[in-house]
């Protein structure tokens, strides 16, 4: 009897390892959406326990349901179930749509309201490509924070040795890039390891190369060609190929540019690179650039000790100052890699966008120059690679020993590369360009005005030539033939100022029409100043827009070649170079960055002694002493 009292208590009770079973199962597979075997065994063990159940309660008939136990047990079940459902409910609406509360003070775990707008407005699929073995939480919730927002934002993790194909599509260069994609577009937007050190995904820089790439606009970088430069492909000579490739990942369209053959320099010029021209620039190229430079253009000049572009008339009106010495690397470092002393290592970088990340990292020219600068008006110029105290310019090369010439050579440090950037007035720039059209204008009339007072000349002096001809062959004739001849020239000579009178006359009239034009034109002009007083005011205080151009100069292109473009900080120095010469019109948005505040309470030593004394000796201690005076009461 106790046995089958037994088993009526276990089947009574037999749904709770039924239900539990049965969640157990239907949970993991509705959210991993995988057909597991353990999973299913799970959903149908539950099921079974159920089955036999419904059997136990439709035998045991209406007295089971009529004990009070099987009622209080019921309204348990259900109000669990319940419980249950609701608890469900709230974690599947959580999970669809991500209700998030910061209660940080400084909103750490909010994107800022720039980024929120412009990720709404992505109207095209736009995914994030973190290429790297595995991605820290804390850059996962940032990106799952951009794709709350909208749908079309997505972000995968590319391991890039299994994934090789996606890797090369991207061009790829280290462990840890991020690339973005939008639509047709790729860019890179950061890289996560920088010097075996990772650093956490920015949001400032992942907005703004969102905002970057959703320009249809592309900056287009121009390489001079034509002077024995270095070419755009390939070559066994040396080569800008890799410059090229990652200035294209980058987002830059590259192209060679011929003066010659395009006899003007192209409009939608954002940056001309110049690699070291073996031979000069003809007149008119060098005044191009100029002009170009003037107007708000922007250059990147590399060039090699020992050549001469005729560049001076640029480096002139930038204040730069080209030395043909070599710089010598006293230190030896050169010697260590074998690159040999005229190689320097640079570890000094200047206070610059171009170089802000660099801290002590290397950077190596081979066969390079001195840059010096000078102070011109309007014109900033900030040091971008600096050589240090061991450095020297050599002058004298074809000696047995390099040693540094106090007489001769210029002791470091001194400046490698410089960055310059000058500041004037838009309105300056038009004035300069009227008054060169006015100057041409008015030279051009004078040219004309020369050559019809000439051609007058010559006419008066052929009549008068043929006067006297005509004078000397009827010198035979009689005196009546010369009063005759008096008379015909009496005759020519009124007629001659009556000519004259009456181009005095139309002169006169022509004057004084153009003068009764002229008065009417300015009594329109004062007029419509008179009923437009805001005419006035502009024409009196022109608004003042400013053109800013660049320009960055390295003593050295070789750098830049495909054999040492991937080489320490090499191709850094050159894309950053670039991107700040592209940049002068597109500023970044001004999104702050969000650090935890600072909280530290800053003890006294006397302060510090006190509280350990309090917490460690004196609160336990009462502690005890309540604990045995109310032990003691008891008793």
């Amino acid at each position: 009897m106790k046995k089958i009292s037994n088993y009526k208590t276990i089947l009574k009770y037999l749904f709770i390892p039924g239900l539990i079973l049965t969640v157990a199962g239907l949970v993991p597979l509705f959210i991993t959406k995988t057909q597991s075997i353990l999973y299913l065994s799970l959903v149908i063990a539950g099921g079974i326990f159920l089955f036999i159940w419904l059997i136990y309660l439709l035998v045991t008939g209406r007295s089971f349901w009529q004990k009070r136990s099987t009622q209080t047990g019921t309204n348990a079940f259900v109000s669990v179930l319940s419980l249950v459902i609701i608890l469900g409910l709230i974690n599947f609406i959580a999970v669809r749509y991500s209700p998030r509360i910061d209660l940080t003070e400084n909103q750490l775990y909010t994107l800022s309201p720039e980024t929120q707008e412009i990720v709404k407005n992505l109207d095209k699929p736009t995914k994030v490509y973190v290429f790297d073995k595995e991605i820290t939480p804390q850059d996962e919730d940032l990106l799952e924070n951009y794709q709350r927002y909208n749908n079309n934002f997505q972000f995968e993790l590319i391991d890039p040795d299994i994934k090789v194909g996606l890797t090369e599509q991207f061009n790829v260069q280290s462990l840890g890039d991020v690339y973005l994609e939008y639509g047709d577009k790729k860019q890179l937007v950061q890289t996560l390891i920088v010097f075996n050190q990772r650093e956490p995904l920015s949001e400032i820089k992942l907005t703004n190369a969102i905002e970057k790439i959703k320009k249809d606009y592309i900056p287009k970088i121009y390489l001079l060609q034509g002077h024995g430069e270095y070419s755009l492909e390939p070559s066994p000579e040396g080569s800008l190929s890799e410059a090229t490739n990652s200035l294209e990942s980058k987002g830059y369209e590259v192209n060679p540019l011929n003066l010659v053959e395009n006899a003007g320099i192209p409009d939608d010029a954002d940056v001309i690179i110049i690699a070291s021209p073996k031979r000069q620039l003809f007149e008119q190229e060098v005044t191009a650039l100029k002009e170009y430079s003037e107007q708000g253009g922007n250059l990147f000049l590399l060039l090699d000790p020992n050549t001469d572009p005729g560049l001076e008339p640029i480096l002139k009106d930038w204040g730069i100052q080209l030395d043909n010495r070599i710089i010598i690397d006293g230190s030896g470092s050169g010697n260590i890699v074998g690159l040999g002393p005229t190689t320097p290592f640079i570890t000094n970088y200047g206070n610059h966008p171009i170089t802000e990340e660099f801290a002590n990292s290397i950077s190596f020219y081979p066969l390079s120059r001195p840059v010096d600068t000078v102070e011109v008006e309007n014109i900033e110029a900030t040091s971008l690679l600096v050589t240090n105290e061991q450095m020297w310019a050599e002058s004298n090369l074809e000696s047995e020993e390099v040693i540094f010439d106090p007489e001769e050579d210029i002791p470091g440090p001194f400046d490698l590369g410089v960055a310059l950037t000058r500041t004037i007035d838009k309105e300056v720039v038009n004035n300069d360009t009227k008054e060169d059209n006015q100057n041409s204008e008015t030279n051009e009339g004078i040219e004309n005005l020369d050559e019809s007072e000439n051609k007058e000349i010559e006419n008066n002096n052929n009549s008068e030539q043929e006067t006297e001809e005509q004078n000397q062959s009827d010198s035979s004739d009689n005196e009546v033939n010369n009063n005759t001849e008096q008379e015909k020239d009496d005759n020519n000579s009124e007629t001659i100022n009556n000519q004259s009178d009456v181009n005095e006359e139309e002169t006169e009239g022509n004057n004084n029409s153009d003068s009764s034009v002229n008065d009417e034109t300015n009594k329109n002009q004062k007029e419509e100043n008179t009923s437009n007083p805001s005419n006035n005011e502009q024409n009196n205080n022109p608004e003042k827009e400013q053109i800013e151009s660049r320009l960055v100069v390295i003593g050295n292109s070789t750098f830049a070649t495909d054999s040492l473009f991937n080489q320490q900080l090499n191709g850094d120095v050159f894309l950053n170079s670039v991107q700040w010469l592209s940049n002068q019109d597109d500023q970044p948005l001004s999104i702050r960055p969000k650090e935890p505040k600072d909280r530290k309470l800053n003890l006294s030593p006397l302060q510090a002694n006190i509280i350990t004394i309090l917490s460690l000796g004196i609160v336990p201690l009462l502690g005890l002493i309540a604990a045995g005076i109310t032990w003691w009461r008891r008793r």
